[in-house]
């Protein structure tokens, strides 16, 4: 049969030209499937990519310090420094129509001496407050530095004393706080332990109404508050928590006169489960009257007076 001369022939079985083997290539697979933590898309995946983030996170959140605080309003700042609130620097607007605390601010903080006064424009003082109503005047107070727990009987026994050591478990009022601490250094106590997270810290609030007794009386972070008394324990320490259903009576409790940690929860919740178990024995605070319960600062006085007493 005769051919066409014209007609164009191909060869689909074998590769073209220019197609630089591409058919062959494209014939090969794409190898295993990957596990499913490495594919988009796929829950797994998603979920290790979450754990890694949170994983590279923790390093970061442990290394960041406290910032400064910033105590605005006339008076706060004069209340702040008046009650001896350690502060770097107060700040005051320019061109402020200025009165009694205005002026009484900044003579207060010339006769403590260390605090820097600064004059500021209104919109420098709005940016650092966030917008708050200053009206203008700042204080700003550092950071605190908190102790480590383990510093608390370490330090009563560097004095050769007894350790005598407060801890609070979901206090979050920071007055209270401060006022745990004037208790503590009232009865001769060594520290006061708060946790790390959900309480109070000491802000201007908790330096105020310590009355100036936070400088002299060291206040102690744990991270978890249930281990740091676990070690208190091995370190022979007796675990006392105050608890409205007590199974003793604080005036018969003999444990006060030795080397000692008592436990104070929050006025509503009261201890939390975890700790409460840690604790070597649960007291209760006899009140005859009608209150169902007394607040931090209030339950820390009782029981300090009662423990420097048995220690006389």
């Amino acid at each position: 049969m005769a051919g066409n001369p014209n007609r164009r022939t191909s060869n689909k079985k074998g590769a073209q030209v220019g197609s630089g083997g591409q058919r062959r290539r494209a014939l090969k697979g794409k190898g295993p499937t990957p596990p499913a933590e490495m594919r988009k898309g796929h829950a797994k995946q998603r979920a290790a990519a979450l754990k890694a983030r949170k994983q590279g996170n923790k390093p970061q959140q442990a290394r960041r310090r406290p910032a400064s605080e910033m105590v605005v309003g006339r008076n706060p700042v004069l209340e702040a420094l008046r009650g001896g609130v350690p502060a770097t620097t107060l700040y005051v607007q320019q061109f402020i129509d200025s009165d009694d605390r205005v002026t009484d601010a900044v003579k207060v903080a010339m006769e403590r001496g260390g605090i820097h006064l600064l004059e500021a424009p209104r919109a420098e003082l709005d940016r650092m407050t966030n917008g708050l109503n200053h009206q203008g005047i700042v204080l700003q107070v550092p950071s605190y530095e908190y102790a480590h727990p383990d510093d608390l009987p370490a330090g009563a026994y560097d004095a050769h004393e007894t350790p005598l050591i407060v801890a609070l478990d979901g206090v979050t009022d920071p007055r209270n706080l401060g006022a745990v601490v004037r208790s503590v250094t009232a009865f001769g106590g060594h520290g006061v332990v708060v946790p790390e997270r959900r309480a109070a810290g000491m802000s201007a609030g908790a330096w105020k109404t310590s009355a100036g007794t936070a400088a002299r009386t060291p206040v102690a972070r744990a991270t978890n508050l249930t281990r740091s008394l676990q070690a208190y324990q091995k370190a022979g320490l007796q675990v006392v928590g105050l608890a409205a259903d007590g199974e003793a009576e604080l005036g018969d409790l003999d444990v006060l006169d030795g080397p000692v940690v008592i436990v104070i929860g929050s006025e509503g919740k009261g201890m939390s489960r975890l700790v409460s178990e840690v604790c070597d024995v649960r007291v209760r605070i006899p009140m005859p009257g009608e209150a169902e319960s007394l607040n931090a600062g209030v339950a820390a006085g009782i029981v300090l007076y009662e423990a420097a007493r048995a220690r006389r």
